[in-house]
């Protein structure tokens, strides 16, 4: 990203984006041209016990980003997922489907996306999925981690998607901003592209396929080493 300028990283310990205020000040305080928003609350699961905490994180917190953008002439950057989906349709889903979130989390997300929709700043909204990473919490690490405490792993097969590295969605953006972020007259703008994006990997393939590359191409543990189990997500 700094091959498009000067680039200010705010981490959770820098900016808490359960607290508006903060966000407000920051923004007002660095004024940048261009906001991306990379964070989210993510536990899928804990987010039902959890709604309070994943609205004010997944939802109120992108609203505020774009009342403060536009506010300031900024643009948004802002990431989603296949979670506004209801995961009915047996094709990739794409951008004028349907959304119908099934959970608190997909119905948050969606929410953050309509904010910034409403808000009228200029934004890019980029849905993704599967993502992995080598660090943090997701997918890839999780089966690295039990495959070491685990004789047998139970991986579900027959839901399908593209596993989608983190630095490639990053890649991506900046080689989207690098075309689209332009200036006319004035600072740098979105206004011609703004909108919903589906962004993730190419191909396709199952949790319990894209584990059992994670164990077969060289993270460290073979295949043979432990046992490998298909289950259908939908058993006990």
């Amino acid at each position: 990203m700094s091959r498009l300028g000067e680039v200010t990283s705010l981490d959770r310990q820098k900016l808490d984006l359960a607290r508006p205020e903060e966000i407000r000040r920051a923004i007002r305080s660095f004024r940048p041209a261009l906001i991306v928003n990379a964070a989210a609350y993510t536990a899928v699961d804990k987010a039902e016990s959890e709604q309070a905490s994943a609205r004010a994180v997944n939802a109120e917190a992108p609203a505020v980003m774009a009342q403060e953008a536009k506010k300031i002439g900024a643009c948004l950057v802002h990431y989603s997922t296949d979670y506004v989906f209801d995961g009915l349709k047996t094709a990739p889903y794409n951008e004028e489907d349907q959304t119908n979130p099934q959970n608190v989390y997909g119905k948050t997300k969606l929410e953050g996306e309509n904010a910034i929709f409403d808000s009228g700043v200029p934004h890019l909204i980029f849905r993704t999925a599967w993502v992995y990473a080598t660090e943090g919490r997701n997918f890839l690490l999780s089966i690295l981690r039990l495959a070491t405490q685990r004789e047998e792993l139970k991986i579900v097969c027959d839901q399908t998607g593209a596993p989608t590295w983190s630095r490639e969605i990053a890649e991506a953006t900046t080689q989207i901003l690098s075309k689209v972020w332009v200036r006319i007259d004035g600072p740098p703008s979105l206004s011609g592209v703004s909108g919903i994006y589906h962004m993730t990997a190419g191909g396709e393939t199952t949790w319990f396929d894209f584990a059992k590359a994670v164990l077969e191409k060289g993270w460290r543990w073979k295949q043979a080493r432990h046992g490998l189990q298909q289950r259908p997500a939908t058993s006990p």
